[in-house]
């Protein structure tokens, strides 16, 4: 019966962009648990194993063969082949692949060669442990997943982008993660921290098992050699070299560092050669080259795979034991049906043995008719059938019927006995496996590590850091100016005929302002930044060198003096502060800083009163160390009820800014 429900047009583009979305997760961008592969590096193995002689085969010849089962174009199969065979595990590659740490590029399809390495035939094909199904045309049929005996997703490491979906699993060391499957066989505890073929140092503190939110910071090794040379060995994860060397031009450029010249010398190994100019800091310029340079990059990875036919965020330790088992249910398998392919060997080589020494052959010789056949071999069978661990079926009555006259009459009954002893060895090898099925798989992981991972060292150094602040390193190459009259400040040229200039700064500097409102302010450094006609303060706020502030202040116009002695504290950039208690037309009398608090206490002042008001004296002493240090928000204390007509003070030892 048709639907004749009407169908809006939102209805339908919601139900599109659903299906869509799921495709794109399920089909293209996200890994299957199973065997750790998209769909499209699953049929570029397939089609591999279809095409293996032994021999190497044109890429092109493959991607071709590929299509049959992929539904898109030869350019996606190519670049994830391409992508497969620069990850040097599954794929043995002849020609130019290209170059991960140089950035090059592989040559065409047409050019370059591929066939799987021993490992990949020994972990990932056995078509008898196999689930299969159709492919897109129908035509063909392809594995659902390879029946992978190992971590493959942990240890290529895989990226991906789906609708609304990210996923991003670094890559780990082969060797390490066998060790984490017999650990976790053995149900001991064990860890898992990321092992990135370009090398480097890093920073796992923040990794959170690879779960989404998780941290790595990745640092190149940079060696301080004589001549002014700074050596980068083992760029970061997903830096190459020619972008590295970038970035250093760029920094330099923006003033963030200072260097002569920049050489790549990289052949093998990441070697970038960094000249610097004479009288460097060389300590400094490494900093600064982690700071503003891609010598130190942060990973954000989000373990994500395909799991019961969903997208399931699982931590890398939960992937290895779910691999794990994985490896061992299908070794399990694999012996159960090795255990099946050997009784049935047993079987027909213990029948064969029955028909032929006791002639039960010669009991056909009058049959006329096929079922007389079979029914004459079965009766003479009859007193030997005790002798065999299963029942006679009419197929083992038919391969009887099979055995040329040339086999019976040169048969030889001690080879025979041999045959079916080394099968009962065999039978009993593989029982024994099924009964001890841990031992048997951890003895399989050893067997890979011993086989394949003599060559693959751990390359990634596992280290602590602290991040390099980006404005304590930075070069100050610029000069801050300052025009009271006009009331602006910064490093512009302009400012420098008319102001004056206060200090060497960096643009990724704060600078700090003080109205004669009693009002602070702290932004970034600019070309030119209005701070108020007349500022009574404008610097540099440098968080690793805190100040000392004494601060005298009139509360509005009338009002009384107030005196505080305080530091600024954790500030918001472009929020403006009240030193004062905000009334309209409070000003600061009096205003100081000093670089430590014993200077700062020391410093005294004379409060000069107004003439006029029948006082014996017209001014006093004022000595700031009798107030304690406290935020730039307290109130202070009065200093004078009467009207002060002025703040003045002899300039102190320690003392950095005047009135």
């Amino acid at each position: 019966m048709q639907d004749d429900t009407p169908t809006t047009l939102d209805g339908m583009y919601s139900d599109y962009f659903l299906d869509y979305a799921s495709y794109v997760i399920l089909e293209r961008a996200v890994p299957h648990i199973g065997d750790g592969l998209k769909p499209v590096q699953r049929r570029i193995l397939h089609s591999l194993k279809e095409k293996d002689d032994g021999r190497y085969n044109k890429v092109a010849n493959i991607v071709g063969h590929t299509m049959q089962y992929h539904p898109h174009g030869d350019s996606a199969i190519g670049d994830a082949f391409i992508g497969l065979g620069q990850k040097d595990l599954l794929i043995d590659t002849q020609g130019n692949w290209g170059n991960t740490l140089t950035g090059d590029r592989a040559a065409a399809p047409r050019y370059i060669e591929a066939r799987l390495t021993p490992f990949a035939k020994e972990v990932s094909f056995n078509p008898k442990t196999t689930e299969w199904t159709v492919s897109y045309d129908g035509r063909n049929k392809e594995p659902v997943t390879l029946p992978m005996k190992f971590p493959l997703l942990l240890a290529q490491g895989v990226e991906g982008i789906a609708v609304g979906l990210a996923c991003k699993i670094l890559p780990h060391n082969f060797n390490e993660l066998i060790d984490a499957s017999i650990l976790h066989l053995r149900k001991q505890p064990f860890e898992l921290y990321p092992d990135f073929p370009t090398g480097g140092i890093a920073d796992v503190s923040d990794y959170r098992d690879g779960l989404r939110g998780g941290k790595v910071r990745v640092r190149a090794k940079i060696e301080i050699e004589k001549g002014r040379i700074l050596r980068i060995h083992d760029v970061p994860f997903g830096v190459n070299t020619s972008s590295l060397q970038d970035s250093i031009v760029a920094a330099n450029e923006k003033g963030k560092i200072k260097i002569s010249r920049v050489d790549d010398l990289t052949s093998d190994r990441a070697d970038i050669q960094v000249t610097l100019p004479a009288g460097s800091d060389m300590e400094a310029t490494r900093d600064a080259l982690y700071a503003f340079t891609d010598c130190e990059v942060t990973i954000s990875p989000n373990a994500c795979v395909i799991g019961d036919g969903k997208p399931q965020f699982i931590g890398v330790s939960e992937i290895l034991r779910r691999c794990t088992e994985q490896t061992r249910e299908i070794l399990k398998l694999e012996l159960e049906i090795l255990l099946g392919e050997l009784h049935n060997r047993w079987h027909f080589s213990s029948l064969e043995k029955i028909f032929i020494e006791n002639r039960i052959y010669r009991d056909i010789e009058e049959c006329e008719t096929w079922e007389a056949v079979l029914e004459a071999i079965d009766t003479g069978l009859d007193p030997y059938k005790k002798l065999l661990r299963r029942e006679v079926t009419e197929e083992d009555l038919v391969r009887l019927t099979e055995i040329r006259i040339k086999r019976i009459s040169k048969f030889d009954s001690f080879k025979a006995d041999e045959e079916i002893s080394k099968l009962e060895k065999e039978i009993a090898e593989t029982e024994k496996n099924l009964r001890n099925l841990t031992r048997y798989t951890i003895r399989y992981y050893e067997g890979l590590k011993k086989k394949y991972g003599g060559d693959k060292e751990r390359m990634t150094e596992l280290a602590t850091f602290d991040r390099v602040d980006r404005s304590q390193v930075a070069l100050a190459t610029e000069m801050l100016y300052v025009d009271p009259k006009l009331g602006f400040a910064g490093y512009s040229t302009s400012l420098k005929k008319e102001g004056k200039d206060l200090e060497k700064c960096s643009k990724l500097d704060d600078l700090l302002w003080i109205t004669n409102s009693g009002k602070l302010t702290v932004d970034k450094v600019g070309e030119k930044i209005f701070v108020g006609k007349n500022p009574t303060h404008v610097a540099i706020l440098r968080k690793d060198q805190p100040k000392y502030y004494c601060l005298i202040y009139r509360d509005g116009r009338d009002g009384y003096c107030y005196a505080k002695r305080f530091q600024v504290g954790g500030v918001t950039r472009g929020k403006e502060y009240e030193l004062t208690l905000g009334k309209a037309g409070s000003r600061v009398m009096h205003f100081s800083v000093f670089d430590s608090e014993d200077d700062s206490a020391q410093h005294a002042v004379t409060i000069n009163f107004k003439s006029g008001l029948g006082l014996r004296n017209l001014n006093r002493q004022f000595c700031f160390g009798e107030m304690a240090v406290k935020g730039r928000g307290v109130k202070g204390n009065i200093v004078a009820k009467h009207s002060v007509a002025s703040v003045t003070r002899a300039k102190k030892e320690g003392e950095t800014t005047s009135e």
